[in-house]
């Protein structure tokens, strides 16, 4: 094992990261107005990239102002103001060192209407999560089968928040097409029941997401990053694979294989499991069909996960150990011991009291 691979400087096409760290990117209801965060959320990125974080992800940021919020109080790239309030931000995460890099997503069906501007919710196909949504205690609402149109507006979303980050100055844009929100929604047959173009086959189901990604890259200046993040499980009906089999989530990993994309972030719940029973994890099964850099998280928390998990990938996120410990960095780097953060500590990034 290298253990000098973690503080290792690593380039990906004209970005270089200090070292193979980044603090993951999470949802996050911390806009009290104008979809912009509460100004810890933004200080806590400029921490974290202080305290030698070399990737620094924003929260996901949903794309429209229609039907691509899922929770209260989510923030966007779509205006002056927000584009204005997140230049600064960007400018200090890149003077400290490090990569800024925004995430940004579409809620689909983990949404309900009455936090939505249009009062509506859309999914490749009109079915529910079976389980209750947890922040309301009731069934989730029976989607919208998306239309032309609507893809098509749901594109044009992208593209705006991508131009946004552009302008902010951001040196990367993450497309977030994992966990079960809406474009996992269309790459999943579990939540995609469609018969048009759009479903049916692994190149239909497919469809959006590549669309995304070349309406996308038509705005990014090639001195920015591009990446795509994938998961085989989803906030709702977490126990369900997403994917029927390792040959489906190859099939995937091919097609973003063959687009204009600059790395590819796998989320697992730990990157230790074993894939499709396989005897492979979930970076090993990606890396058969890929040689694009792999960003992976999922079980990391301290040097020995750190260590272990770049085994199979070129960097490592973590997120509630990010979230809760300010010098994580450092205490991994001194080998310090240390256990796992649990769901119910990282909920602080849920509430309105301030970050460390």
């Amino acid at each position: 094992m290298d253990n000098n691979k973690l503080f290792s400087p690593f380039k990906i096409k004209n970005v270089l990261f200090k070292n193979r760290i980044g603090v993951a990117p999470m949802t996050r209801v911390s806009s009290p107005g104008d979809s912009i965060p509460r100004k810890d959320v933004l200080e806590f990125l400029v921490r974290r990239a202080r305290n030698d974080v070399s990737l620094v992800y924003t929260e996901a940021i949903v794309t429209d102002y229609e039907s691509a919020q899922g929770y209260p109080n989510q923030s966007r790239l779509l205006t002056q103001r927000q584009i204005d309030a997140w230049r600064p931000v960007v400018k200090a995460i890149q003077d400290a060192g490090s990569v800024a890099v925004m995430q940004m997503f579409h809620c689909g069906r983990m949404a309900w209407p009455e936090i939505n501007p249009a009062g509506r919710v859309i999914a490749p196909s009109p079915v529910t999560a079976k389980q209750d949504n947890p922040l309301t205690g009731q069934p989730y609402t029976k989607p919208d089968e998306m239309s032309r149109f609507d893809i098509h507006h749901v594109i044009n979303g992208f593209v705006e928040t991508a131009k946004g980050a552009v302008e902010a100055g951001f040196d990367g844009i993450e497309i977030h097409g994992a966990h079960g929100y809406l474009i996992s929604q269309f790459l999943s047959p579990y939540s995609n029941r469609r018969s048009d173009d759009y479903g049916g086959s692994d190149e239909n189901r497919f469809r959006l997401a590549r669309e995304i990604l070349r309406a996308v890259k038509a705005v990014v200046p090639d001195d920015r990053l591009l990446i795509f993040r994938i998961s085989n499980w989803g906030v709702a009906d977490a126990p369900v694979s997403l994917f029927d089999s390792k040959e489906q989530w190859l099939q995937m990993i091919k097609y973003l294989d063959a687009e204009a994309l600059d790395a590819i972030s796998v989320s697992t719940m730990n990157f230790q499991d074993r894939a499709f029973e396989t005897d492979l994890n979930m970076a090993q099964l990606t890396r058969k069909v890929t040689e694009k850099p792999i960003i992976i998280c999922g079980g990391i928390y301290d040097r020995i996960t750190a260590d272990n998990a770049l085994q199979d990938a070129d960097m490592v996120l973590s997120g509630k150990s990010l979230l809760l410990n300010p010098g994580w960095v450092a205490d991994i780097r001194e080998n310090k011991p240390l256990k796992p953060r649990t769901g119910a500590e990282a909920d602080v990034a849920y509430t309105e009291e301030a970050l460390p």
